[in-house]
């Protein structure tokens, strides 16, 4: 097929079944929880653009957890909106500010070009080591809306592909 091509889905589920092929992807449950949340009043400057047209220009994080060696763990990514390219990440035993920081010291490009920095409202990003980072770099800061997972949709996908792809089916006894 031509790169250009527009496939229904349709035509796709077809071409699955055509060829023999089972999607590994399921449907979105999105469940609520009542978690303790950053109820700062910083705005959603965002405000669900994602098609950023520079590098570097904004990031955006969430955490998600794995499970390794029998215990939760988390993973912490930063996420260059303009490719959708991960620039960051750590892995730890817990949600904290320290896994979020550590992300932060992976990113090899220079921080002074990031202008935006969004994230759901999660504790682990009210920090004062986020904020000393995010000021340091003058770096502005954009919270979702609470409650509102769609305000950090490519976060949420990118959690949502890197567990479908990498992490279903697999068991991990360390973190290395």
């Amino acid at each position: 097929m031509r790169k250009d091509t527009i496939l229904s889905r349709r035509k796709i589920r077809f071409l699955m079944i055509k060829n023999n092929l089972v999607s590994k992807y399921t449907k979105l449950k999105y469940r609520n929880h009542k978690t303790m949340v950053n109820n700062d009043q910083i705005s959603n400057v965002l405000n669900r653009q994602f098609n950023n047209k520079k590098p570097n220009e904004v990031v955006i994080s969430d955490l998600t957890y794995v499970r390794v060696g029998g215990k939760w763990h988390y993973i912490c990514l930063l996420i260059d909106l303009f490719n959708r390219e991960i620039i960051g990440y750590s892995v730890g035993p817990n949600k904290t500010a320290e896994l979020v920081q550590q992300a932060f010291y992976k990113i090899t490009r220079p921080l002074n070009k990031i202008t935006l920095f969004h994230n759901d409202r999660g504790n682990e990003f009210k920090n004062k080591i986020i904020d000393e980072i995010l000021s340091t770099f003058k770096i502005k800061i954009s919270l979702s809306a609470k409650g509102c997972p769609y305000d950090n949709a490519v976060a949420e996908t990118t959690y949502k592909t890197f567990k479908t792809e990498f992490i279903e089916g697999k068991k991990f006894e360390n973190l290395t």
